[in-house]
């Protein structure tokens, strides 16, 4: 039986201490599987590449898994950037049977790479597997998801008790997650995905610069007939928002609301992508009224709401930006 390779892909954008850290964590993690690691620099502009490149040279862990860094060439956002690490494969040219997407603030334990890779090797038709993701307390964070509906967008956007319990079925976040199945998306932190099937359906949509990427990827996944897993006894300690400054937002960034607009309107169609909005406008109404009833305290950026519809309003009968999908190159060799 032919052992299979893995393509192990970190993005790095001024991050590069991090970074180093995210790559010596998959190092150990790959120790028993055949395989490299990239690390692609996504136009940083701080001295990263180097720095990265410096510091490997030096570790001692690079013997452990080959390890290699290479430059996008300009930030394109994360699907670009990943798109670079897929197409460039193996170092000698050859296609992994598996690409594994690892971000630069992610470590993961032992096992965990080997078990995604063990669990798509016993379910020929999963397609892509996610782990199960915790924060540095070891608290559970949330990784398997539902696709995003006018439903969804609704709940999310109103946080009420009652309106949650009726539209359960439609959360985006799957909660209390312990066992190992299918999910709709997962998050591209930690994302094993099958090099064949990204062959078939294409890479990452570039027209997202960030956000919604791996939801659109998982869509047209599951389009073509594969399931998306999530495994369990994968796990993954995730710092969070550390490449992304997610965290810190003061008010929310259009590229949020632009890849949120096309995804919609890319998947649904205007009128949905319409819909959603309404929706979400109309749940945000109902939880600044419980705020003021309750003195909850603010959970959105400052003026979401606004810049919700102000961009709704501009892109209204604005043409879609054309869908940049990607196909790895035709002269790429199977391993």
């Amino acid at each position: 039986m032919t052992t299979p390779t893995v393509l192990t892909i970190i993005l790095n954008w001024r991050s590069a201490q991090m970074t180093l850290g995210a790559a010596m964590a998959a190092a150990y993690a790959m120790e028993d599987l055949k395989g490299e690691i990239l690390i692609v620099d996504n136009d940083s502009g701080d001295g990263s590449e180097e720095q990265l490149k410096q510091w490997i040279a030096e570790a001692d862990w690079k013997d452990i898994c080959p390890v290699r860094v290479i430059q996008s060439g300009h930030n394109g956002g994360f699907g670009f950037g990943n798109n670079v690490g897929i197409k460039a494969g193996l170092s000698d040219g050859s296609r992994p049977d598996y690409v594994y997407i690892l971000n630069s603030d992610a470590f993961p334990e032992k096992g965990a790479i080997c078990a995604l890779v063990r669990h798509l090797e016993n379910h020929p038709e999963v397609g892509f597997a996610g782990s199960e993701i915790h924060g540095s307390e070891m608290d559970r964070q949330l990784t398997a998801f539902r696709f995003p509906t006018i439903f969804s967008e609704f709940e999310g956007a109103a946080r009420t008790g009652p309106i949650s319990r009726l539209l359960s079925a439609y959360t985006v976040p799957i909660f209390g997650l312990e066992k190992t199945g299918p999910v709709e998306w997962i998050a591209g932190c930690s994302l094993m995905m099958r090099d064949k099937v990204l062959q078939q359906v294409g890479l990452f949509d570039e027209t997202y610069f960030l956000y919604f990427e791996e939801t659109d990827l998982c869509a047209r996944v599951q389009g073509a007939g594969w399931g998306v897993d999530h495994v369990a006894e994968s796990k993954v300690m995730h710092i969070g928002s550390q490449s992304t400054g997610m965290g810190s937002w003061k008010r929310i960034p259009d590229y949020w609301l632009d890849s949120r607009w096309y995804y919609f309107v890319k998947h649904h169609g205007r009128a949905y992508a319409i819909g959603a909005t309404v929706a979400h406008i109309m749940g945000g109404l109902i939880w600044r009224l419980r705020r003021m009833l309750t003195g909850k305290s603010q959970i959105d950026p400052p003026r979401f709401l606004s810049d919700l519809l102000r961009h709704a309003l501009w892109h209204i009968a604005a043409p879609l930006p054309p869908s940049k999908v990607p196909a790895i190159p035709n002269d790429s060799v199977r391993s």
